[in-house]
């Protein structure tokens, strides 16, 4: 038993020992495997494989016998490593200042600031208590839709989404009616300039606070539309079958802008009235949409305003939500700066503002007065970092920097502008496009050169101008009086203009310039048009990106954005289509001065 034993334990010592040797073997060899991985001989079946960083996957590639016998043998070149993808929307530098020509000394006499109910005496004494800061246009807001006039603070993004679109064709789903009213003999239907659609899919938690219609917000695919229109009443209407999402909320006031959400997805809508009505002096307006009543107004007959007592609001306004300030221009030449205090308690449904710090700011120009050239700014602002910039009725294109409440350049644009200026990114520097209306009687009473610029946000110089003659009437002016739409994706090398009154007082064109020099790309003379264009990208990447726009004959174009090729077109019931368009994904929705809003589907 005791030699049995000790075999046993003589036994296992051996089999212990193979086992470490064995061991002290493969370790060896994968240490050699691992010095030679990189000096391993291609495969002789002509293939080889390379790891993918980013998935791990194992890609092959077939080796090609060329029958070049000299290369016979040699050792294969490796593929370099490609470079990383360079964001094309990222801006590298930017820092404004002014040129000899844009100093704001050359066309402006004074600018002023009120905090509160102090004018200061100069615009040295402001000190901002928080820093604006917006970033790229694309980072204006989380949430699905469009937010703004032109989609955010770039201005550059009127459409949310893509559409899959196959047949190039646009086809009605549904309308609306809206209502007509005359104010001091003015006449005011449906929806007018600029009249943009806000296109909102509010999320479920912010739906059960609202006043929308039980079966709303019980439906998931609900995006609202709301229409602040010219007949007073704001219109809520579910886009995919129009029918309405909540009560119209009547109003009275005349409302020609397109009004703003609040980009942080508070349940608040920003609007303006464009005109005096039975229901009162113009003026701004905060309302809370979730039971839509208005929590604040502001600027009606502003004593600090240049231009008397009128205070219309055409302007989109802006939100920083870091901040919590709301930026607001008027066409009373005022801009406004209102430090909000919102409190939004979600699951309790409790939304509050308690506006605190308000800080005012004006201009006069070298030629600015009430009877010519007026003051007050109808466009809307686009902004980036803390620098605004805008167009205003005197001819003067303004970059201010928000946080010293000073003009950094000024540049002149000629007229009486309601384009709103639209920010690009390109090659990594900031560029802004804009264009000017032809007021009839300033620079000529018969025709006008209309410029289409590309300017360097940087320092207000021109970079290149495009112009068409025009002609005007006094109440229905000539020249461009929509926004540019500036191209992306297979578009990126185009902006998209409107041009009302060539060659005569009915016809227009739509023409694209291409970004690096102005010259056209392509034409498409029509009726004129005041409405804004607008770029749909294809969610199929084979497919056509294209531009659609609407004309003052009451027909919605569908263009071929890179030849101009007419696609479709369809008639909105009957009269003009000054209203800008929106759209979410393949759904475009418009207003008309025919008192109608449609629903149309693009495919």
């Amino acid at each position: 038993m005791a030699k049995q034993k000790k075999y046993r334990i003589r036994k296992l010592r051996v089999a212990v020992a193979l086992l470490f040797v064995s061991f002290i073997i493969l370790v060896g060899v994968f240490i050699v495997l691992l010095i030679n991985k990189d000096k391993s001989p291609q495969m002789t079946d002509g293939t080889q494989t390379a790891d993918v960083e980013d998935s791990g996957e194992e890609v092959e590639s077939e080796g090609e016998d060329d029958g070049d016998e000299e290369s016979a043998g040699e050792e294969e070149v490796a593929e370099p490593t490609p470079e990383p993808t360079v964001d094309p929307y990222v801006i590298t530098e930017f820092n404004p200042t002014h040129t000899r020509e844009t100093r704001p000394s050359r066309l402006m006499e004074y600018t002023n600031v009120r905090v509160n109910d102090t004018t200061l005496s100069s615009v040295r004494d402001y000190t901002a208590e928080e820093t604006i800061d917006f970033g790229l246009g694309r980072d204006y807001t989380d949430l699905e839709g469009v937010f703004t006039f032109r989609g955010n603070n770039f201005r550059d993004t009127p459409s949310y989404g893509s559409a899959l679109m196959r047949r190039y064709r646009m086809r009605k789903m549904w309308s609306i009616g809206t209502k007509s009213v005359t104010i001091g003999g003015q006449y005011w239907s449906g929806n007018g300039w600029t009249g943009q659609p806000l296109l909102v899919k509010w999320p479920a938690e912010t739906k059960k606070n609202m006043n929308m219609y039980d079966w709303a917000k019980q439906d998931d695919n609900v995006v609202e539309a709301i229409h602040a229109s010219l007949d007073g009443n704001i219109y809520f209407t579910d886009i995919n079958t129009g029918k309405p999402t909540r009560d119209t909320m009547r109003t009275g006031f005349v409302f020609k802008g397109a009004g703003a959400i609040d980009p942080r997805g508070y349940p608040i809508l920003y609007v303006g009235a464009g005109y005096n009505s039975s229901a009162g002096t113009a003026r701004a307006f905060i309302i809370s949409l979730i039971d839509c009543h208005i929590m604040y107004e502001f600027g009606q007959t502003d004593p600090f305003s240049l231009r008397g007592s009128l205070s219309f609001f055409d302007s989109s306004s802006l939100v920083d939500a870091e901040t919590d300030t709301l930026i607001q221009p008027g066409e009373n030449g005022i801009l406004y700066l209102i430090k909000l205090n919102t409190r939004y308690n979600e699951k309790r449904g409790r939304l509050s503002i308690k506006p605190g710090r308000i800080v005012k700011w004006r201009y006069k120009g070298k030629r600015n007065n009430y009877s010519n050239y007026w003051y007050g700014m109808e466009d809307s602002a686009a902004i980036y970092k803390g620098y605004l910039f805008i167009a205003e009725n005197g001819g003067h294109l303004m970059c201010l920097d928000l946080n010293r409440m000073r003009l950094v350049w000024v540049q002149d644009i000629l007229d009486d502008s309601n384009s709103t200026p639209v920010l690009s990114v390109e090659d990594g520097k900031l560029y802004l496009y804009v264009s000017t209306s032809f007021h009839l009687g300033w620079r000529s009473s018969s025709t006008a050169e209309i410029p289409s610029w590309k300017i360097d946000a940087e320092n207000g110089s021109v970079i290149w101008k495009t112009s068409y003659e025009c002609h005007s009437v006094d109440g229905n002016s000539g020249g461009v009086q929509s926004t540019i739409a500036v191209g992306h994706r297979t578009l990126d090398d185009y902006i998209y203009v409107t041009v009302s009154k060539t060659d005569s007082l009915y016809n227009g064109v739509m023409v694209a310039l291409k970004k690096k020099n102005g010259k056209k790309a392509w034409e498409q003379k029509g009726p004129y048009t005041w409405s804004s264009p607008v770029c749909v990208y294809n969610s199929d990447e084979s497919g056509k990106d294209v531009v659609c726009y609407a004309r003052s004959d009451s027909k919605l174009m569908m263009l071929d954005g890179i030849t101009g090729e007419t696609l479709d077109e369809i008639t909105l019931g009957s009269g003009n289509i000054e209203a800008s368009p929106a759209v979410y994904n393949n759904i475009l929705v418009l207003g008309t001065r025919g008192c109608n809003i449609f629903g149309i589907r693009l495919r």
